[in-house]
Order: structure tokens, then C-alpha cells, then sequence
């Protein structure tokens, strides 16, 4: 076998080498991911009913307890949004209830109802942008909370009546159980890939968020 022949057989082994490697190296990545994926979804962090904003499969999860009435969860809206933006494809926002203020929990079937329309995140959105019209500690509007709902589009006469199905009194129980559970007692309550926060703060959430997504990085 001629020079030639060699050098091309050798320049084809080292290829396959690579190829195989490679293979090997991206299911090993691809794994950890779901492995991750199914650790939060199994626990009580992220249920089958959760709500989730962003990529499905993403294999960064933040799963935030908030209360629709807190204004610390109104702040740190935004500043969600821009972490996930910084990650595209790798972040999701799990959204989990926390009724802690009084009316919340009418509040939250209210988001839920908008769900069954396609509506989640624009009356969301809408009822977070008018918080400091409505969520009087100790006496909420919340017909205000539904006129905010109404502008972003969603059908209320159908709203009121999902809202006092059995399905969304499930969603609201089973969260404050896991809440409960969890010994959370503060909104809003952080969590990423099932790590909780070192100390509380944008920075720390960005931190651990960075940290989560370099661990699944190619």
C-alpha cells in the first residue's frame, strides 16, 4: 500500500474517531439535559398543569412562585424576561401560585381562565401592568383585575364560568399543597433546575441561571 493510500485510510480513521466522539459526547449532553428535565418535572416543583413560558424542551428551568398582587413579582417580571432573553433556547419560566394576598387566589383562576383561551401571557401581562390599580392588600379591586383582563381580549362571560371549574380549583389547590410542602413562604420564591437561590436579588438569579446554562452548553 502506497503512501498515499495510507495517509487518506489514516485522515478516514481519525474522522470516524472524531464522528464517534462527537456522537458520544451529544447524547451524553442530550441526556443530562432530559435527566434534568425529568428530576424538576418529577418533583414538586413542576407539575403536568404548570403553565410555562418558553422554549417546552428547555433544559434551563425557572420555576417562580408568584403572586399575581406582589409587587416584588411585578418588578422581577421584566428582569425574567431578560434573563431568559440572554439564553434563548435554553430558559424556561415555570410559573407556580402563590396566593398569599387576599384575593390572589381570584386573581389566579382569573389568569387560568384566560389559559383556556390562548390568552395566558397578555392577561398576565395586562393584570401585572395594572397591579397598582387593583391589589389593595387590604381591599383588592378585583373588578378592576378583570376590566385590565377584558382590554387584553379575553371573553369574561366564558372567563367567570371556567374559573369555578373543578380543573382550575385543582390547579390552585395543588400549588399552594406543593407550596406548603416546600416551606415556601415568600413571593417571589426562585427556583433553577431544582437549586434555590444562594441569597435573593436579580444577580443571584442571573448567577445560578448562567451557571445551570454553562453546565448544557456545547
Amino acid at each position: 500500500m502506497n503512501t498515499r493510500k495510507l495517509l487518506a485510510l489514516a485522515v478516514l480513521l481519525i474522522l470516524g474517531l472524531a464522528f464517534y466522539f462527537g456522537m458520544d459526547a451529544y447524547r451524553d449532553r442530550t441526556q443530562a439535559e432530559q435527566d434534568t428535565r425529568v428530576a424538576v418535572e418529577g418533583s414538586r416543583l413542576v407539575r403536568m398543569h404548570t403553565p410555562i413560558i418558553g422554549p417546552q424542551n428547555a433544559p434551563v428551568t425557572i420555576v417562580e412562585f408568584f403572586d399575581p398582587a406582589c409587587e416584588t413579582c411585578r418588578a422581577f417580571y421584566p428582569i425574567v424576561k431578560q434573563i431568559m432573553a440572554q439564553h434563548p433556547d435554553k430558559v424556561r419560566l415555570a410559573l407556580r401560585y402563590a396566593p398569599f394576598h387576599h384575593g390572589s387566589d381570584q386573581v389566579v383562576k382569573l389568569i387560568e381562565a384566560a389559559r383556556k383561551q390562548g390568552l395566558y401571557t397578555p392577561v398576565l401581562e395586562a393584570l401585572l401592568a395594572a397591579q397598582p390599580e387593583w391589589a389593595d392588600h387590604a381591599a383588592p379591586n378585583i373588578g378592576i383585575a378583570f376590566e385590565a383582563a377584558a382590554r387584553a381580549g379575553l371573553d369574561m362571560e366564558r372567563a367567570r364560568q371556567d374559573m369555578e371549574t373543578p380543573e382550575i380549583q385543582a390547579v390552585l389547590a395543588q400549588d399552594i399543597e406543593d407550596l406548603t410542602a416546600l416551606q415556601v413562604s415568600k413571593t417571589p420564591t426562585f427556583f433553577v433546575n431544582g437549586r434555590s437561590l444562594p441569597s435573593f436579588g436579580p444577580e443571584p438569579l442571573a448567577r445560578l441561571v448562567a451557571e445551570e446554562v454553562g453546565k448544557v452548553q456545547p
